[in-house]
């Protein structure tokens, strides 16, 4: 485990040579074992472009010309106080780093639980739409937004119907807020994708913890970026409950990874636990999703 100053890091990703040794799994791929994590801390308005640098920089995920959805979670009219909801401030910072990549457009989108014109406004959602021709808000409230995917795998889900819109897109970036949650126990990514679907309670029928493993089969964020600013630990998905201010943003390519690591950052309902411990993602590392042990990951932080 890495730990560097954003001083330090801006000097390392100076050079060639200089980002070579610093992302040794970009550069000598056979050699690298395990997955890349970003974990930035600190100043709230650094805590993306940092997180994202640390596993190879937006360039290494958007490319110039790209349409790409951003997923946050607005599902609940709660503000960010609650912890229910993702950062506002966060999103605007993804959005950026999307466009001065080359974004052509930039689509935020969620099926939310809630009213969807609450959840907007209470979420601050809209403080992301930073430039009105090229960003744009969607949420999605009729079935005719959603078309049926087959699962291919799938034990408890045959197919789904899944949000068109990032069928048509070239980038998904995935942004969970880190949040209790009481059926799984925690919400992170891959829960997150729970708001690309039509009928949520149609899982809550079956296998809960195996379904939300098996939509990652078909729905594969590019790029997992969760918020962990202010992170509910009790009370969850919609609050109120106890929060923990942590300041800090997670990255990864590998949602399996990102998501067992956020799991060891916090106290869950005042005790500890490691994504082995949380059953979506056993089942998604059981799945050959991703890489649940976190220490066979490459876990680079940065302090900002």
């Amino acid at each position: 485990m890495k730990k560097v100053t954003r001083r330090d890091f801006i000097k390392l990703g100076a050079g060639a040579a200089a980002a070579a040794s610093f992302f040794p799994q970009f550069v000598f791929g056979d050699e690298f074992q395990g997955p890349a994590i970003g974990v930035s801390h600190g100043e709230i308005s650094k805590l993306v472009a940092a997180a994202v640098d640390a596993i190879g920089g937006i360039d290494a995920f958007i490319k110039s010309g790209d349409k790409v959805c951003i997923k946050p979670n607005i599902s609940f009219s709660a503000n960010n106080d609650c912890g229910a909801t993702t950062n506002p401030g966060i999103m605007k910072q993804i959005v950026s780093l999307c466009l001065a990549a080359g974004a052509a457009k930039v689509i935020i989108l969620d099926h939310t639980i809630a009213d969807n014109v609450l959840c907007r406004e209470k979420s601050g959602i809209e403080a992301a739409i930073i430039d009105k021709k090229k960003v744009s808000l969607l949420t999605l409230t009729k079935e005719r937004q959603f078309g049926e995917v087959a699962i291919p795998g799938g034990s408890e889900l045959k197919s789904i119907k899944v949000a068109k819109v990032i069928r048509s897109t070239d980038k998904l970036i995935n942004v969970p807020v880190a949040k209790s949650h009481s059926a799984t126990g925690v919400s992170l990514g891959i829960k997150n994708l729970m708001g690309l679907i039509w009928d949520r309670g149609h899982l809550h029928r079956l296998n809960l913890h195996r379904a939300i493993a098996e939509l990652a089969l078909v729905i594969k964020p590019d790029l997992t970026i969760i918020d962990a600013i202010r992170v509910l630990t009790t009370g969850g998905p919609g609050g109120p409950g106890k929060t923990v201010k942590l300041d800090t943003v997670i990255t990864g390519k590998d949602i399996v990874a990102v998501d067992s690591y956020a799991v060891s950052i916090v106290e869950w309902y005042d005790q500890s636990f490691t994504g082995k411990q949380v059953k979506y993602i056993v089942e998604a590392s059981e799945l050959g999703l991703g890489e649940i042990d976190t220490d066979k990951m490459n876990i680079v932080k940065v302090e900002v």
